[in-house]
């Protein structure tokens, strides 16, 4: 390995490098110096015997970056989507007839959801599907509250939130009704369905993952 490393440079690599070899005392000068700053923590000795005995690898090691800390972007509290009012619907986007299209994909949304929604179709079947749907889209009527003037409103649901629906009525009014002590009905062709809106006190991505008890009477 010594003899290699003091091994002159073949002329033409010189005249590519730019370079000129060096000779006799002036090399082996070049040799240990350039030796000694590469591993400065070992004795002369120490080098002139591991060169003897094995090869070393010279190399170029960059230094380490530190890494910082990656912030993971920090999404809005309630309190700041409630003072930008991003769940509000603007007045100019109130009309019964925007959603009209909507609904109409809702009805198709909830006859694919229910395999057809055939007169022969399980009632139990149905019902467990409809327990998870999204009814954004859907035509909400009150028929009972403990509220006299609920009943009867009647609209599409624009909006559902963990204890109210916002439902566009056909006169462009935006209704926010409690879901606790109403219960609404949906029709879907010639099958209509109750809501009991105190058992639907969830938000929709909620109620979706959640399991529900049938029982036998449910009061408002």
């Amino acid at each position: 390995f010594p003899g290699v490393v003091q091994s002159r440079i073949p002329p033409e690599q010189s005249d590519i490098l730019g370079v000129e070899s060096q000779h006799g005392t002036a090399a082996d000068a070049l040799t240990k110096a350039f030796l000694k700053n590469s591993l400065p923590h070992m004795k002369d000795e120490d080098v002139e015997e591991m060169m003897l005995r094995k090869a070393v690898v010279l190399e170029y090691k960059r230094p380490m970056k530190k890494k910082g800390k990656t912030r993971k972007a920090k999404g809005l509290n309630a309190k700041e989507r409630r003072q930008l009012k991003i769940f509000q619907l603007k007045p100019e986007h109130q009309k019964y007839d925007l959603f009209l299209p909507l609904h109409e994909l809702w009805k198709q949304y909830i006859v694919d959801l229910c395999n057809g929604l055939k007169p022969g179709s399980n009632p139990q079947m149905i019902q467990q599907k409809l327990l998870k749907a999204d009814f954004h889209g859907a035509v909400l009527t009150v028929v009972r509250s403990k509220c006299p003037s609920y009943v009867g409103l009647t609209g599409i649901l624009v909006q559902e939130l963990k204890h109210v629906f916002k439902i566009i009525t056909k006169e462009d009014k935006l209704k926010v009704i409690p879901k606790r002590n109403s219960v609404f009905s949906v029709e879907i062709g010639d099958f209509v369905t109750h809501i009991y809106g105190s058992k639907f006190e969830l938000r929709s991505s909620e109620r979706s993952a959640k399991k529900f008890k049938i029982k036998g009477t449910i009061d408002l």
